[in-house]
């Protein structure tokens, strides 16, 4: 390969430094690994709509955190001019950077898209303004925090895509919920950092609702939950966080509980994102729901 070039060579140093045993390093690293796989989804319309362009900024996204996987869909979506115009340049450098970190697939198509010539697609700078919700820079984030809830932010943005929830969407739950507090505790007992009460815990399987990586994991359990029950629909599974997934059926949509419709503001506000990627096995979903959107599609088509 030919000598790399310097934006390249930036990116990939960059990946190798988020290999390194750093809590935030390693957040940064799972955020960029969830934005590769919810590129996937977007690309071929699993869970949610078909959308290439938004898949081909989230693979870039994933790409300039240093995440290979980001760098192969990225490199194959310029290969076959989806949702981005075609370039083997483009290809070709995306391509060389996934096979410089490893990825054996990469390596393979090398040979298609030409020699490595160091072209890199405008998106792998950092993004003036970030046109998707999911492109959001955790590390300006964090770095705003004091160090016991930059802590606890990375935890929860590093936790998240283990349970296919975006990292964005996590934290905006858990600054609604607790302001990133670990020993919060509300009027009515709901604990934590996620503020689980004593149900949702057990429900969940958290054992020890004081601890902040099981309170957490059981929320994000719980959110995965509400965004399968509720096929993607962030604003019914935010409100179903916080007035439970039964009122939100019984009123067939969000609550109008004051506090409620305050929450899911609040949390929306933050995570700019009304769609998100869901797997259907891990709940039916709600028949209420499913009702209520059949009935307004007949409507609409009549």
């Amino acid at each position: 390969m030919k000598a790399i070039h310097g934006l390249v060579l930036a990116t990939l140093l960059g990946a190798a430094g988020t290999a390194l045993a750093d809590p935030v390093g390693e957040a940064f690293a799972a955020h960029a690994a969830y934005l590769a796989r919810a590129a996937v989804a977007y690309e071929h319309g699993e869970g949610v709509p078909r959308e290439p362009a938004r898949a081909a900024a989230m693979y870039c996204e994933a790409a300039r955190l240093g995440d290979a996987e980001g760098m192969y869909g990225l490199a194959w979506m310029y290969a076959n001019g989806r949702g981005v115009e075609r370039s083997d340049a483009h290809a070709g450098t995306l391509f060389a950077m996934a096979a410089y970190l490893g990825h054996a697939h990469a390596e393979r198509m090398l040979r298609f898209t030409g020699e490595y010539v160091g072209e890199v697609p405008e998106c792998l700078h950092p993004p003036a303004h970030l046109q998707y919700a999911d492109l959001w820079d955790a590390d300006a984030y964090l770095a705003r925090l004091g160090p016991e809830r930059r802590r606890i932010a990375a935890l929860v943005v590093e936790l998240a895509p283990q349970y296919g929830v975006s990292p964005r969407l996590a934290l905006a739950i858990a600054v609604a919920e607790s302001a990133l507090n670990p020993q919060a505790l509300s009027p009515k007992n709901a604990m934590g950092v996620m503020q689980l009460i004593a149900d949702t815990a057990a429900r969940f399987n958290v054992r020890q609702p004081w601890d902040p990586e099981q309170n957490i994991r059981g929320g994000l359990r719980y959110l995965r939950w509400l965004l399968a029950y509720f096929e993607g629909d962030v604003r019914l599974a935010v409100a179903a966080y916080n007035a439970g997934e039964g009122a939100v059926d019984r009123y067939s949509g969000v609550p109008p509980f004051r506090e409620t419709r305050d929450y899911v503001d609040r949390v929306l506000g933050f995570a700019q994102q009304t769609a998100h990627p869901f797997d259907a096995g891990v709940v039916a979903p709600s028949a209420t729901i499913r009702a209520l959107r059949l009935a307004r599609q007949e409507e609409h088509d009549s």
